[in-house]
């Protein structure tokens, strides 16, 4: 009896350590009865645990499993992590680590897809954003935690892993991907058309402020004088580093409110401004979102709609606008906890709201017309004989020739439309200058 009473009280003590850590000081938890009086719950039921269950359960393991459990009741996005998580989630951050290339949140026992990373075996393989993963290996992901299911994702570099996908309302297909070491290039670019500077930012990592400045002088040297303006790509993006996000905001505003997060103490309430200084002269923008763009892209995109900046195309973006905090617990790993959201330079959340686009563009493909069966002057009734007197050849003469010419349909119809417009904006300036 008295070991076990000392266990409960230990358990008890090392419980209180671990609320504590997290939300209370000692002092404010012993002036709670309702607190100890959980804390005591606790320890009964961990002492039975131990006890009781069927296999052998180390303290440590059961301990994680608690604080884990604690935070991710919360939210989807606080958890904790232990040593391992911790490490790899420093290394995702500098924008190179082992994997599938695929950014997950959880949703109703299901693991989600925010979006494959660009040039990764998860987007070669075809994911998109908004699939479920139901299966992993044959097993179901129910019951697993977010970090359990990423575990087993990961792997040694060149080893499979079968995925068995649910697409909206579909039927479940499998999908074998490869594993291999991501490395992350978070900014591409090319010019487009020999005028419109296209920027492409996959994530948003330590690389990235540097990647785009990068990015724009090149453009800006390869282009020169006839460069009318820049797309800025975030479609598919699942964010990453608040700095940087603020960064590549600030890159295209001259002054202004870039973001604020607000907490629940709102004197903790923060501010970021942009500095003087337009690394694009002030040429036309066009910002690319889909429901794949989250948290640090949906950053960029309402500071830069907000203040006009730019215009906002495509489709709804994802809606994750809460800020996570990483608090480290010595050489215990570390927990994300959910601390403020972001709002908009206007003042709107993007929690569960998204960004919505000034101009709506759904993800389409343009496809040549069949005109074989179209009907023209020879098919009507009493049609007049070709005339050869005028010198011309006796062929049909009819639009088909122009479609010919072209090179098969449009790839990317929203970037299509984002060029025409940066474009259109371009002209209307250049109008509005002589005027």
């Amino acid at each position: 009896m008295m070991r076990k009473t000392l266990l409960i009280v230990a358990s008890g003590a090392l419980a209180l350590m671990v609320l504590g850590t997290v939300s209370f000081t000692p002092n404010a938890a012993a002036r709670d009865d309702e607190t100890y009086r959980l804390m005591e719950l606790f320890a009964t039921v961990f002492e039975r645990v131990k006890r009781d269950y069927v296999e052998q359960v180390e303290d440590r393991e059961l301990m994680e499993a608690a604080i884990n459990g604690m935070l991710t009741s919360l939210d989807p996005h606080s958890g904790y992590l232990n040593r391992d998580h911790f490490k790899d989630m420093q290394v995702q951050t500098k924008g190179e680590f082992g994997g599938l290339g695929i950014e997950v949140t959880m949703e109703n026992g299901l693991v989600k897809v925010v979006s494959p990373i660009d040039d990764t075996p998860a987007a070669r393989a075809g994911l998109e954003p908004g699939d479920f993963i139901t299966h992993l290996d044959g097993e179901a992901v129910t019951g697993l935690t977010l970090n359990e299911a990423v575990d087993r994702m990961r792997g040694r570099v060149g080893t499979d892993i079968v995925l068995t996908v649910r697409r909206q309302t579909g039927e479940p297909f499998d999908v074998t991907i490869t594993r291999d070491v991501i490395t992350i290039k978070s900014v591409r670019s090319r010019v487009e058309g020999e005028d419109i500077g296209y920027l492409r930012v996959t994530s948003f990592t330590e690389q990235t402020e540097t990647g785009l400045r990068e990015a724009v002088d090149a453009l800006q040297d390869e282009a020169g004088d006839d460069l009318k303006g820049f797309v800025l790509d975030l479609r598919n993006n699942p964010g990453g580093l608040l700095d940087q996000a603020v960064a590549v905001s600030d890159a295209f505003l001259d002054k202004g409110e870039i973001v604020s997060t607000r907490s629940r103490d709102l004197d903790d309430t923060q501010r970021f401004n942009a500095r003087s200084g337009d690394m694009a002269d002030g040429l036309p923008m066009v910002v690319l979102i889909n429901g794949g763009s989250a948290s640090a892209s949906e950053i960029v995109a309402g500071a830069l709609q907000d203040h006009g900046r730019a215009l906002v195309v495509g489709t709804q973006s994802f809606g994750k606008g809460s800020v996570q905090t990483i608090v480290p617990l010595g050489g215990d790993g570390a927990m994300r906890i959910t601390t403020a959201r972001y709002y908009t330079p206007s003042g709107r959340s993007i929690q569960a709201k998204g960004i919505s686009p000034d101009i709506e563009v759904p993800a389409a493909r343009l496809e040549l017309m069949d005109n074989s069966r179209r009907r023209t002057e020879a098919d009507l009734r009493n049609a007049l004989d070709v005339d050869d007197e005028g010198g011309g050849s006796g062929e049909q003469a009819d639009g088909d020739g122009a479609d010919e010419n072209l090179d098969g349909p449009v790839e990317d119809y929203q970037l299509a439309r984002a060029i025409d417009l940066v474009r259109g904006l371009a002209l209307y300036r250049e109008r509005a200058a002589l005027q």
